[in-house]
């Protein structure tokens, strides 16, 4: 069996930032034969898979068509285990013989698979159960990329701890940049101009190609265009179909119906760039009815602002859309933490219309309660409140006492209400 104790071999990449992944990473080569790395082209799937791999193979479609045409797969699986398989969606004609190579090996950590597009169903229409773990990656947190102390842990709050934290220093505006320029590896340390540019482009090459090929469906470049900008200016919010729909009407262009964006939408997702927070599923002791349509957000704020053509001037001259901006670099980092304590992360919101951004839950039902707000005493205030009206309006008995409620802000220091409620700054908030 493999020793993977090491903390990395030879193929680590010299810069390699450590990532929240890194430790599902151990478990699941330690359980299995198999981890499926997924998550948007360009968050760092491959560099994190060359973390844990001993040998490595670059998959591109012509490995697919030879393998088509009869070339046996063991020149693409032989190698030191665990072997990453990278962007192996390029020659998907490898799931199998991948899969019946981990049962006739019998052994745990033996491949490592990248993805940055889920395949059809009928590619992996053959289980990996028992045999494969799926693992999913985001562009970096802020505590990923040193941009937050971590001083306040989920972990610690799911267990009723501290929300106590230092004052960062930063201000507004850097934490608005932080969000224009996104979390992708790459783009740490470039200068803003620079991180536009590069988003622009992302989002181009999705419009022009990828959401074409991922399932072999020729889509308008330019209605995709229109699509993502409508989600962008939906972002944080829950949105339908038909609301998308009447929303990407451009001058001189019909608005695209309503069965064009759940297909668009469904390909998009199957990139890993466009992201739903379903509603809490819960026990509400009063006659108000829980909503249950989820919210909309693309994979990375930077995408958000690009898909606008905005910036940091331009998000503080509208501080209502930054908000939402916000939110959406929050949930970034709300889920690459929840998913280290094996938590889901939702939203609430109810016909009384009382809405709180997320829940983040345990499978044991401990869970937290979080209030995203940009800052200043007003807004804090109204967070709490939610907060509270949340916690009085649910059936205590049933859903338990939350952990914590916290209301995450962009700015100032970590600190305990007197009324309970938790304020943490988002640059202070780690796994």
């Amino acid at each position: 069996m493999n020793d993977l104790s090491m903390a990395s071999n030879d193929l680590t990449p010299q810069e390699y930032l450590p990532r929240v992944v890194d430790a599902e990473m151990h478990r699941v080569l330690r359980a299995l034969p198999a981890v499926v790395i997924e998550g948007p082209r360009g968050c760092g799937k491959t560099w994190t898979a060359r973390r844990f791999a001993a040998s490595a193979v670059y998959l591109d479609e012509r490995a697919g068509a030879a393998l088509d045409s009869g070339m046996d797969p063991a020149s693409i699986l032989d190698g030191a285990p665990p072997r990453l398989i990278d962007e192996w969606q390029l020659a998907p004609s490898i799931w199998n013989p991948m899969r019946r190579a981990c049962d006739a090996r019998g052994l745990r950590g033996q491949f490592i698979l990248t993805g940055s597009a889920d395949p059809p169903d009928d590619i992996t229409r053959h289980s990996g159960a028992g045999r494969i773990s799926r693992v999913r990656m985001n562009p970096m947190s802020l505590y990923e990329s040193g941009e937050s102390d971590g001083a306040v842990s989920l972990a610690a709050l799911l267990d009723g701890g501290d929300c106590a934290a230092p004052d960062t220093g930063s201000t507004l505006g850097d934490v608005l940049a932080l969000a224009c320029r996104g979390g992708w590896p790459q783009m740490l340390g470039v200068d803003p101009a620079t991180a536009a540019e590069a988003s622009r482009a992302y989002l181009e090459e999705i419009s022009r190609t990828d959401v074409s090929r991922v399932d072999g469906v020729e889509r308008d470049p330019r209605r995709v265009r229109r699509l993502l900008a409508s989600i962008a200016r939906n972002a944080a919010t829950e949105v339908r179909h038909t609301v998308l729909a009447a929303d990407t009407a451009a001058a001189g262009d019909t608005p695209l119906e309503r069965r064009t964006v759940a297909d668009y939408l469904a390909a998009l997702s199957r990139l890993f760039v466009v992201e739903e927070v379903p509603a809490w599923r819960t026990h509400i002791a009063s006659r108000a009815q829980a909503r249950r349509s989820p919210k909309i957000h693309l994979v990375d704020p930077s995408l958000t602002a690009a898909a606008l053509a905005v910036g940091v001037d331009g998000l503080l001259r509208d501080l209502s859309f930054a908000g939402r901006l916000f939110e959406s670099m929050a949930l970034r980092d709300l889920q690459i933490y929840a998913r280290a304590s094996r938590c889901s992360v939702s939203h609430f919101r109810d016909s009384d219309n009382l809405e709180v951004d997320a829940v983040i839950e345990q499978p044991d039902r401990r869970w937290v309660a979080l209030e995203v707000k940009l800052g200043g005493r007003e807004a804090i205030d109204k967070g709490a409140a939610s907060l509270l009206r949340l916690r009085n309006k649910l059936d205590l008995e049933r859903t338990g006492e939350p952990a914590k409620l916290v209301v995450v802000t962009a700015t100032g220091y970590g600190y305990q209400r007197p009324d309970g409620v938790c304020v943490a700054p988002l640059t202070s908030i780690g796994p």
